[in-house]
């Protein structure tokens, strides 16, 4: 069964964005895996369409309403794809993560807008929050075109060499090795030369070293968890 993305969302028309082109835009013409996006404005039932509120309690900016998005989220009926909210204070998306939702059916992504979302309707429709990184965005959608960008591109047959997505960043708790190709000298800079020695077992040796300097280097965290 193809993969199946429906967004939740005030902007439809920022879908498919990049996810058009390339490799997972030939994946969805191919139908390997589809994406709707659905206008959550649909669901209000006053003429002006509104649904956003005055924050209870006071404070600055709207918040996006709970009997609004609960409409539009039960719309969805007798689906069992998991549901996920962009969100700053989401658990980070880890490639593990990653890995599971491409190994299920599909997701309902809900993008926020406004200072937040209602929690009523978090905890009522069980909500999992998400966050792609520790920096705030104007809404939801940017994070879900990358979430799925992440997902799709690990999806059977939409990359071409199949081991293209096990031999990257992340994928064992490590950061990427270097990569070089031709020419041989850039600026006086040659390919290390481990690399063209022919000598596999001493090329992946190398590479796993890198792999763990630019670990200890830039992501000493990473290490941690292992």
């Amino acid at each position: 069964m193809p993969f199946r993305a429906t967004v939740l969302t005030l902007y439809p028309e920022m879908f498919p964005g990049h996810l058009g082109f390339s490799l997972s835009g030939k994946a969805m013409e191919r139908g390997q895996w589809s994406l709707e996006a659905m206008q959550i404005r649909d669901f209000a039932e006053d003429k002006h369409r509104t649904v956003d509120d005055t924050p209870a309690g006071g404070g600055a900016g709207m918040v996006l309403r709970a009997d609004i998005l609960g409409k539009a989220i039960d719309s969805l009926a007798d689906d069992n794809r998991p549901r996920l909210l962009m969100s700053p204070r989401g658990k980070p998306l880890s490639q593990k993560r990653v890995r599971e939702l491409g190994e299920g059916e599909g997701v309902v992504i809900v993008c926020g807008r406004f200072e937040g979302v209602d929690q009523r309707v978090i905890d009522a429709r069980q909500l999992e929050e998400v966050s792609i990184g520790d920096y705030i965005l104007s809404g939801g959608e940017p994070a879900a075109l990358t979430l799925l960008d992440s997902v799709v591109r690990i999806l059977p047959g939409v990359m071409g060499n199949a081991l293209s997505g096990t031999h990257e960043s992340f994928e064992h708790g490590l950061l990427e090795h270097p990569h070089y190709t031709r020419p041989q000298v850039f600026e006086d800079r040659a390919i290390p030369a481990i690399l063209t020695s022919g000598n596999h077992a001493a090329i992946e040796k190398w590479r796993l070293e890198q792999s763990l300097r630019l670990t200890r280097e830039r992501r000493p965290d990473l290490l941690n968890e292992s």
